[in-house]
């Protein structure tokens, strides 16, 4: 069980970075972290993995004060997808024509949602960003949707100023990307532990009002 659960956790974020550098690629528009990601990256010169990497690791310190606990899961989720990402965008040059950017938009965004589920659906820890919402939930009361948007929101905001790519398929993702996780989660569930099923039902939630 441990061995597939292990197995599970490591193609699903394998192939959510193959998804978001597609999404990259396509260059019709981000979801809000990798408009931010994107932002800080052209800001830098950074490569866009490096900074996905760096912004799990600061996110990662901000769970300290809210006693939240990482799992294998997390710091996979921090490392795995930033590598994939820089690979996959060294290997794929950028394209030109306008369906081809189509088909790699859609394309990432279904291996995002089939992604999603399945290294959440592990149950080997949530990934920084979900372990920030919930733990900012459980600190301060507030609703499980209230914060993700607040989050999401704020990451949005701040890559746009910075001049990430916003577009079609920022909308596309944000309206798509729960609905997609929400039907993919209960596929790739592994019964977890009572506790961490409780996590992966909260996870589950918030993706329904992304």
């Amino acid at each position: 069980m441990v061995a597939r659960r292990i197995f599970q956790l490591f193609w699903g974020l394998t192939l959510y970075g193959i998804g978001l550098a597609l999404m990259v690629r396509a260059d019709l528009g981000l979801m809000p972290w990798d408009v931010f990601h994107q932002g800080v990256s052209d800001r830098t010169g950074l490569s866009f993995g490096t900074i996905v990497i760096a912004t799990g690791i600061v996110i990662l310190l901000a769970w300290i004060p809210m006693r939240q606990k990482p799992g294998i899961g997390t710091l996979a989720n921090i490392f795995i997808i930033g590598l994939v990402i820089d690979l996959v965008l060294w290997l794929l040059p950028p394209v030109a024509g306008l369906p081809v950017r189509w088909a790699m938009m859609i394309g990432g965004l279904l291996m995002s949602g089939i992604a999603g589920g399945a290294y959440i659906g592990a149950g080997l820890g949530p990934g920084p960003r979900d372990g920030m919402m919930t733990g900012i939930a459980d600190r301060t009361g507030w609703s499980i949707r209230l914060v993700r948007t607040g989050i999401e929101v704020a990451a949005f905001g701040t890559g746009w100023l910075l001049g990430g790519t916003v577009g079609l398929g920022t909308i596309l993702y944000a309206v798509l990307i729960g609905p997609m996780i929400h039907r993919t989660l209960p596929l790739f569930t592994i019964p977890p532990a009572k506790k961490d099923a409780v996590e992966v039902a909260e996870i589950a939630e918030s993706c329904e009002g992304i």
